[in-house]
């Protein structure tokens, strides 16, 4: 097998390892949180919002303390152009999606904010330390006005008992599985990039990008085949918020990222998707297939036009 065989199937096999790692640690935590009495609510806040994005974060932050600033930030703006095309688009295209009004206005509009605000701190190739620290800030005051409004995602109970040592276990073990599958799909892609003469934002905002949401994909694929349309507008529009605003907050904390003019036109991409997705929402109760292909077409195009 060839250097770059090699590391092709580095890359699918950490993509399922961290789609894995996701769903251990997500269910390890949630059982734990739940034996320990901790509400719906703050599970939903914490261990919900930080296991579907495990992928995200733990790519992005490994990729910004190696210095490898276009995989962190590409990841997480491929990641949302991706959950907004190609997994929004696929469960509209296979089920119409409802909508409500309260989703449009506040988290609608609190995504096209954040997507604007990362479009202005990228302006100079660079995400600093503050510009984290603000980043971090305005998740918090998103977080505190779901609170208020108890509009927060709950989880499940686990489907069969078990035991506290076995719940740590699970949360350990997908923890360690994200964290090392992370690591070896940045060095994997970055060597495919090189040899491929493709640059590195290119491969974080679509190979890197789709392994990191995986979870999302599947549970879109699940919830498809079910006939339900359990999987919500609005869980996806609080995945991308999350990943911009605590995802790239945190890694812009521990390590200022530099990132390619590449990025710049990437991210008028992702505004503009945002502002499709909340506008389609805004003109009618649900989400079309018809306007699910125009989704999927579009993150498509995209696609090429980075890999080409």
């Amino acid at each position: 097998m060839t250097t770059l065989a090699f590391d092709a199937a580095v890359v699918l096999a950490t993509i399922g390892g961290l789609w894995l790692g996701a769903r251990l640690l997500v269910d390890g935590a949630s059982a734990l949180a739940a034996r320990l009495g901790v509400s719906s609510l703050v599970i939903g806040l914490t261990v919900v919002a930080l296991g579907t994005s495990m992928p995200e974060f733990a790519v992005t932050t490994e990729a910004a303390l190696v210095g490898r600033g276009d995989i962190a930030v590409g990841n997480v703006v491929g990641s949302n152009v991706f959950n907004l095309g190609f997994v929004l688009g696929t469960t509209a295209l296979l089920g119409t999606l409802d909508r409500t009004r309260r989703l449009v206005h506040r988290d609608g509009f609190a995504l096209i904010l954040a997507s604007v605000a990362l479009l202005v701190v990228l302006r100079d190739g660079h995400l600093s330390r503050l510009e984290g620290g603000l980043f971090l800030a305005g998740l918090i005051i998103y977080l505190l006005v779901l609170i208020r409004s108890g509009s927060v995602a709950t989880v499940a109970e686990p489907t069969a008992p078990t035991n506290p040592t076995v719940d740590a276990g699970r949360l350990l073990a997908g923890l360690l599985l994200v964290i090392v599958s992370a690591r070896l799909l940045i060095d994997s892609a970055s060597t495919i990039a090189a040899a491929a003469g493709v640059s590195e934002w290119a491969i974080g905002v679509t190979v890197v990008a789709a392994g990191t949401s995986t979870p999302e994909l599947v549970t879109a694929l699940v919830a498809a085949r079910r006939g339900q349309s359990g999987l919500s507008v609005g869980s996806l529009l609080g995945s991308d918020l999350f990943n911009i605003l605590g995802v790239l907050g945190l890694a812009g904390v521990l390590q200022p990222l530099a990132v390619s003019a590449e990025a710049t036109q990437s991210v008028v991409w992702l505004l503009g998707t945002v502002v499709l997705v909340v506008a389609l929402l805004w003109t009618g109760r649900q989400l079309t297939r018809l306007e699910g292909a125009v989704l999927l077409v579009l993150a498509g195009v995209r696609w090429i036009v980075n890999l080409v």
